[in-house]
């Protein structure tokens, strides 16, 4: 065995922020040279590793290396969007020497630990787990081959090797004050702990929840039966797994189980704290459901160009270095679609997960007023859209296609592939508006427009997720009244696009075209007012504060 030092930091801890945390999440958006991660939850807690080293605080990340990553997003050859499964290796993780063994239908199998120096990537040591390598047989090396697998078994295999496996390589390199999990699939660290101490208040001292989903449809659930079967529970007696997490019938639900083991847990915005807590209401025994609002890395997502000028109250050098940056994002444009897009022109991006409820096509609901809208000779309009589906699924996929089939003709209009970190950050530095149409309340927080708005571009937004903490319409973002949430789907959507289309065609249009000084204006009041109150610093601190220091009976 290699000789691993125990908790190393390359700094002292801050004394405020000297308890020592193990933070696991099934994916981290850190750097595109690593790619473990989906989307929004990922670059979540991406921010919050880095700016926890920013703000010195004793904290490590647990992860899960992916063989295939999550998926590369490619084209065939009529411009369909196709899902990529290819080997990756990444030289600069460290192989620590620790292996620990975990229990996933009675059989051993082993989990290597990876570790990520803070100086590669400037966040708090890192350690990421396999069971990819030859000491496994072919089933147990596959636990790891994708994020988010489709089958049911290795999902739930996979949540035992981060919970419990992370759990044990915690244990090895020192232990931890608290287990913090990035919504609940690594809910097996709970069953460790049980084990461990043999009491629900021992365990609760230790564990704090953040969940991200506020639909309840939206929260795993599965067979108690299968769950037992594989180990998820760490062999402790059924009778007992039924007592700690309330699950009286066949169906255990990840999230309740998590809010009753866990001392405190939170929303990830003051919408979702108050949608969560009307979720949870009617189950029993369950912690605190406290609102943190998800926030982003203003060093990582932030030009400094951009800054620099506002900083310096310096208009011209603001507009100019905007034009720039969307220039650059034009190059992506060409390259990939080969339509050549005017940085005088208005350009509206829309990028973010391909879902349903995100509503990608709502712009497009009435095509020929939305036609009308892009080709108005004398105030033109680009619109660029960009985002993964879930590799399986087929409506996100289908949206995807159905936008590419009907305007890949289109000058005016691109659909790009490969939204990950660098494309994410060219998108937001490019944009004039920052397009987000989820259907209020089913967007959890959508940090994407935090991150848009600190390069200067305009949130156009349903009221949802952080939005209301932030938005001022008019002075810093445009707002779509909220629709009747009584009404059925349709409705509401007629509601949304019919106010959308009357903010672009009598507002927004007009102001970016007539009036400048405004826009212009607009957009340093969008800057200003994103950082610090959305900046990850200010969010890794309030969970020190609200919840790892939080005492159960205090």
């Amino acid at each position: 065995m290699k000789q691993v030092k125990k908790w190393s930091h390359p700094y002292k801890p801050a004394e405020k922020y000297s308890k020592r945390v193990a933070y696991m999440s099934m994916e981290f958006g850190i750097s595109q040279a690593l790619k473990i991660y989906s989307g929004g939850l990922g670059y979540l807690a991406g921010s919050h590793m880095r700016s926890a080293f920013q703000l010195k605080q004793n904290m490590i990340g647990i992860g899960m290396l992916w063989k295939f990553g999550y998926y590369d997003q490619v084209r065939d050859e009529k411009g369909m969007m196709r899902t990529l499964f290819r080997k990756k290796f990444y030289s600069y993780l460290k192989d620590t020497g620790i292996v620990v063994p975990v229990y996933i239908k009675g059989y051993q199998v082993l989990v290597k630990a990876f570790y990520l120096n803070p100086k590669i990537f400037n966040t708090v040591p890192m350690y990421f787990l396999t069971t990819d390598f030859e000491d496994n047989d072919e089933l147990s090396r596959s636990i790891c081959t994708r994020l988010y697998h489709p089958n049911d078994a290795t999902r739930v295999a996979q949540n035992i090797v981060l919970g419990i496996g992370g759990a044990k390589v915690v244990d090895e390199i020192g232990g931890a004050d608290i287990f913090h999990i990035n919504e609940a699939h690594a809910l097996p660290v709970a069953f460790h702990l049980y084990k461990k101490h043999a009491d629900l208040a021992e365990v609760k001292k230790r564990l704090v929840f953040t969940t991200h989903t506020p639909e309840k449809a939206g929260n795993s659930v599965r067979g108690i039966g299968l769950l037992e079967d594989m180990g998820f529970f760490n062999g402790i007696n059924m009778e007992v797994v039924r007592e700690v997490t309330g699950m009286e019938n066949e169906h255990f639900e990840y999230t309740p189980a998590a809010l009753r083991m866990a001392k405190i847990s939170n929303g990830v915005s003051k919408l979702h704290g108050d949608v969560a807590n009307k979720m949870w209401a009617n189950y029993k025994n369950i912690a605190p459901i406290i609102s943190i609002t998800n926030s982003q890395d203003e060093k990582y997502w932030q030009d400094k160009e951009l800054l620099n000028a506002l900083k310096n109250n310096d208009d011209d050098a603001l507009i100019a270095r905007k034009k720039m940056l969307k220039d650059q994002l034009f190059d992506v444009v060409a390259d990939q679609e080969g339509d050549l897009f005017d940085q005088d022109v208005l350009t509206i991006v829309w990028a973010r997960r391909f879902a349903g409820y995100k509503r990608a096509d709502l712009i497009m609901r009435d095509i020929d007023r939305f036609n009308k809208l892009i080709h108005n000779t004398n105030r033109k309009v680009q619109i660029i859209w960009a985002g993964k589906p879930y590799p399986e699924d087929g409506n996100g996929i289908s949206q995807f296609n159905h936008i590419n089939r009907i305007t890949y003709k289109d000058p005016n209009i691109s659909i790009l592939t490969g939204y990950e970190l660098m494309l994410s950050k060219k998108l937001k530095l490019g944009a004039d508006i920052w397009l987000n149409t989820p259907r209020r309340p089913q967007e959890a927080s959508g940090t994407s427009g935090m991150t848009a708005a600190m390069n200067g571009a305009i949130n156009l937004s349903t009221d949802d997720g952080w939005i209301p903490e932030f938005a001022d319409h008019g002075k810093n973002a445009f707002i779509i009244p909220p629709a009747n949430l009584n009404d059925d789907i349709t409705a509401q959507d007629d509601h949304d696009h019919k106010h959308l289309m009357e903010l672009l065609e009598n507002t927004i249009i007009p102001m970016y075209y007539e009036r400048p000084k405004e826009w212009t204006q607009l957009m340093k009041n969008s800057m200003r007012d994103v950082v610090p109150a959305f900046d990850s610093k200010r969010m890794a601190d309030e969970y020190y504060d609200k919840m790892y220091n939080y005492e159960v009976n205090g």
